[in-house]
């Protein structure tokens, strides 16, 4: 393994990776952006290309090329390591039996179970022509890698025991359920229905959703793994595996619900959606989707569910910070029904999608309301969504527009805004602060980050002897040199993109640390000062002369090592 990491490195640097997820602008000699994994308005987020690693002042995040994709992406070393890879063109070497983690094995075992749908598919006519009947195509089937699970108990249970898959891992992944009381004890969990396989975002199957083939009163139309150590429904997103390439690309993303809208509008071209799977739309869901786009569409079924599911969301990405839009369906229709159907209708809907607010404000106003009832429609249905709105000028923008189309004055809006309270869920952003230390503590991590600064760069500060420089340190610091240099070893890449980010523009280090130095003395000369007269009082008290006059000889040499550094600061 170590191998492919090593070509990895050395094919793919930080600058080219980072970039193609969010936007980096030049810092001196490293690159600084907006930090993706908290929220914040002023870039924080710093990556060195020569070290080949990256560092945020806000939440303090920090790692190489492969701990990048594992947060951003959610995944775990393998997968990160498959991801760059690919991007690479760096071909993995297989891990034998015995090497294999616990994750790659359950991996493993759902990869059976898609082999094992997929041809039972092949086999099953009804099945097939469903899938025709919709209007999915061979290349889809198989791109999406569509299965079907026998309306059988055990069908899938027996074929991976007889491939030495122990009942416990089955269970684990969520394959087959357990009955007690039942003479044959495991069951397949999905039975009779359509096989989606869910991947997380490295392409790498994480459980299934199944839709149902015949209909009946018991079961429900879709049914989703159950919640596993590699499914996490509040995490994981149907197609992004496949979307989030074209959603960078295209900065917004579609939601549907349904596997079936999504497969059917990647058929026709629409490849930056994604689907909820049936599932609430969760904060995790809506962070995944905004690091790669801060602009999403909603484009659900066009009828009252379609437009709860909307609004149960609706809330945290707006206090996200995400612009969000809604796509009217034609009433009765969803999302696959216009792919199949009808794509420029399709694609005119999502081109007219509306803001939220005003999709809202829209649908009231189609309903011919007398003004009182408006309004208060309008209190109760938009203006909650404007209170959320973590921006005054969005909140301004929004607040004239309701109070163009309904007639209501803006004072009326912005009085009742001020006592409506959301119901809706409200997501509160991830702050980040650092609290200022004492004077001296900021005068030693400068003074240091300059040090190991010069330690580590390739371009040397013209004329700034770095012996000189840990003699000065040492002098000033006595005893505390060690202890310090080794806490700030430990946070070492931290204070170098501090020091960068200072003094990479700055033409005057040499005069800049030469005061550093001498305010560091100061510092220290005053504790001592204190310490001296602490003592002297003490030798006061017991009348001891030989004490008094030692610590009172002290006390006035640190007092004029004091007024001389002083007197150095007022000349300069």
């Amino acid at each position: 393994m170590s191998s492919s990491v090593d070509q990895i490195k050395s094919k793919i640097d930080i600058v080219s990776l980072v970039s193609s997820y969010i936007k980096l602008e030049k810092a001196g000699s490293n690159f600084k952006g907006k930090c993706p994994f908290h929220n914040e308005k002023t870039p924080s987020f710093f990556v060195s290309p020569d070290r080949g690693n990256y560092y945020c002042f806000g939440c303090h995040a920090k790692g190489d090329i492969f701990t990048f994709v594992q947060e951003f992406e959610g995944l775990d070393f393998i997968g990160a390591l498959k991801v760059l890879a690919d991007r690479a063109g760096v071909e993995l070497g297989q891990y034998n039996k015995g090497e294999k983690t616990e994750k790659q094995k359950l991996h493993s075992i759902l990869e059976q179970a898609v082999f094992f749908y997929t041809k039972k598919l092949s086999e099953n006519k009804e099945a097939e022509n469903y899938l025709k009947s919709r209007g999915v195509k061979e290349e889809t089937i198989e791109d999406f890698r569509i299965g079907y699970s026998p309306l059988e108990w055990r069908e899938l249970f027996d074929y991976l025991s007889s491939r030495s898959v122990s009942a416990q891992d089955m269970l684990q992944v969520g394959l087959i359920k357990y009955n007690e009381n039942a003479k044959e004890k495991y069951y397949d969990t999905f039975r009779g229905r359509i096989m989606f396989p869910i991947n997380d975002s490295a392409g790498r199957v994480v459980g299934f959703s199944g839709r149902i083939l015949v209909p009946d009163d018991k079961s429900p139309k879709y049914l989703n793994s159950p919640e596993t150590s590699l499914f996490n429904k509040s995490e994981i997103l149907f197609g992004l595996d496949k979307a989030k390439k074209d959603i960078r690309l295209k900065n917004y993303s579609i939601l549907v619900e349904g596997q079936m809208d999504l497969v059917m509008l990647h058929q026709v071209g629409i490849t930056n959606t994604v689907a909820s799977s049936g599932t609430a739309l969760t904060e995790n869901h809506l962070v995944k989707l905004r690091r790669l786009s801060n602009r999403i569409i909603m484009a659900y079924d066009g009828d009252m569910a379609g437009f709860r599911a909307s609004d149960r969301s609706a809330g945290i990405a707006l206090a996200l910070g995400m612009e969000l839009k809604i796509a009217q369906m034609p009433e009765s229709k969803d999302p696959a029904d216009l792919a199949k159907k009808n794509v420029p209708i399709l694609t005119e809907i999502l081109k007219n999608s509306k803001h939220i607010i005003d999709f809202y404000t829209d649908v009231l106003l189609l309903g011919n309301l007398p003004p009182r009832e408006l309004g208060e429609e309008i209190r109760r249905n938009v203006l909650p969504y404007i209170s959320i709105l973590p921006s005054t000028i969005e909140q301004s923008h929004f607040i004239k527009n309701v109070a163009q189309k309904t007639f209501i004055k803006e004072e009326a809006l912005w009085d009742d805004l001020k006592k409506v309270k959301s119901s809706r869920a409200v997501y509160t952003p991830k702050t980040a602060s650092i609290s200022p230390g004492k004077r001296s503590e900021a005068i030693e991590r400068r003074v240091f980050g300059v040090l190991l600064w010069q330690r580590e760069s390739k371009e040397k500060v013209s004329g700034l002897n770095i012996e000189r420089l840990e003699k000065r340190i040492g002098d000033i610091l006595g005893e505390r040199l060690e202890e310090l240099e080794s806490a700030f070893l430990k946070e070492k890449d931290m204070l170098l993109f501090e020091t960068e980010a200072y003094y990479n523009d700055k033409t005057n280090l040499e005069s800049d640390l030469e005061e550093l130095l001498r305010g560091l003395e100061e510092e220290y000369l005053k504790k001592e000062f204190t310490l001296a007269m602490i003592n002297l009082q003490k030798a006061e008290q017991t009348k001891n002369s030989g004490e008094i006059l030692k610590y009172l000889e002290e006390c006035q040499r640190i007092s004029q090592r004091i007024n001389t550094i002083k007197n150095v600061y007022e000349k300069t």
